[in-house]
């Protein structure tokens, strides 16, 4: 099992800590960003187009993430303190941050880059959606090791151990805050057990499975539109069987609101790769 550890951290004066999660979602942000820019210019797309793009995606993104997250998750915490909607740093959704990210593209593509035709504006968005992937593993990292995303107990040898007494504090902390303690075992059998930590399974699955397939994929030409819908069909189905793990999310019909956005994203998806497919032509 993987040993537990707290989450890194530096304090450089007064009340200012760097923690690992800001300064990994930063790093993500930024190499994202990078190498859309460089595949904007192979591709011999606008650098400054694609640049505009990409801001509008990342600040509707982050927004449409933190809301999702508070509305949709955790609706009772919103109801004790309405003022957790401003807490931006505070709670993140991955499908709120891929709705709003979609309403940020649609927001540049109307007011800002009105001239583009329809295969212009798919050729910009793979370029976004092929590097997304290498972003997402470092902001998986960043889940990973803030712990965010805690999930049932288990002796799965991935999981992470609770071995540890910070590791047992923490995890009774989770299944207290969900009104779940009555669910966990005694201090002898907690301390052999581990619980699934979904954050780094996504980061896992994203470098050893989806990066690696966009990597072989991006050796020949495709279609506009490809990776958009590639990242989709692969990240959606394991999204949704993972969230079968989660302890503290609200469920509604028995699924959580991810699982539903799952759903509709893969529909999507297969519905949008028919029609790439109707009228394919790489270049």
């Amino acid at each position: 099992m993987i040993p537990y550890f707290r989450q890194p951290s530096l304090h450089l004066f007064g009340p200012v800590t760097v923690y690992a999660f800001g300064f990994l979602v930063a790093l993500a942000v930024i190499a994202g960003s990078k190498m859309a820019l460089a595949r904007c210019e192979r591709k011999k797309l606008d650098p400054d187009r694609c640049a505009e793009l990409i801001f509008f995606t990342l600040a509707a993104g982050f927004l449409a993430a933190h809301l999702v997250s508070v509305v949709a998750y955790f609706p009772g915490q919103l109801k004790e303190d309405p003022l957790l909607l401003l807490k931006f740093w505070e709670g993140i959704s991955s499908f709120g941050g891929i709705a709003g990210g979609v309403l940020g593209v649609w927001l540049f593509f109307r007011f800002r880059a009105p001239d583009l035709d329809a295969r212009g504006r798919w050729e910009y968005l793979d370029v976004i959606a092929f590097v997304f992937p290498f972003a997402w593993t470092v902001g998986r990292l960043a889940c990973t090791v803030a712990h965010d995303h805690p999930g049932a107990l288990t002796t799965f040898p991935l999981a992470v151990s609770l071995k540890t007494p910070e590791a047992r504090e923490y995890i009774i902390a989770v299944f207290r805050e969900a009104g779940r303690l009555a669910d966990l075992p005694g201090p002898d059998v907690l301390a052999r057990l581990a619980f699934h930590d979904l954050g780094w399974y996504e980061f896992l699955y994203t470098l050893l499975g989806i990066v690696p397939v966009f990597l072989l994929l991006d050796r020949r030409p495709r279609t506009p539109g490809f990776y958009v819908i590639a990242f989709l069909l692969l990240y959606a189905p394991a999204r949704f069987c993972l969230d079968f793990l989660r302890i503290a999310d609200v469920r509604y019909g028995g699924l959580t609101p991810a699982q539903y956005a799952g759903i509709a994203v893969f529909a999507a998806a297969l519905y949008a790769l028919r029609a790439l497919r109707g009228n394919a032509s790489p270049g």
